[in-house]
């Protein structure tokens, strides 16, 4: 068992992304400082919408996690995306469904 949870416990946290208290990761995603922080300061429901938004940064960016540019560069939006850093996000070619819907029946 780590030494973060038991199987039981559901530890909450003050969400920096969402800005509520809500329930924590179980574990810190990466073994490092960075995964201690987002541990910290992270809920789960703000490291899921995370793992979303990687997905299109990837896609769009075709970032290749296997190089040393391609982890930098999404370790740089990780923290840019909640508020670890300042900077500008990437943007990505993705558009939610409700804007895509009304853009093609506003034409």
């Amino acid at each position: 068992m780590l030494p973060h949870m038991t199987d039981e416990a559901v530890r909450e946290v003050d969400c920096i992304k969402l800005g509520k208290r809500l329930p924590g990761l179980r574990r810190p995603p990466f073994p490092n400082a960075i995964g201690e922080q987002i541990f910290a300061s992270v809920s789960q429901e703000a490291w899921d919408q995370w793992l979303q938004e990687s997905v299109r940064l990837i896609n769009t960016y075709r970032v290749d996690l296997a190089t040393k540019e391609g982890t930098e560069f999404l370790v740089k939006q990780l923290r840019i995306w909640f508020g670890f850093e300042d900077g500008e996000l990437a943007a990505t070619a993705w558009t939610p469904p409700s804007e895509t819907k009304e853009a093609a029946t506003n034409q």
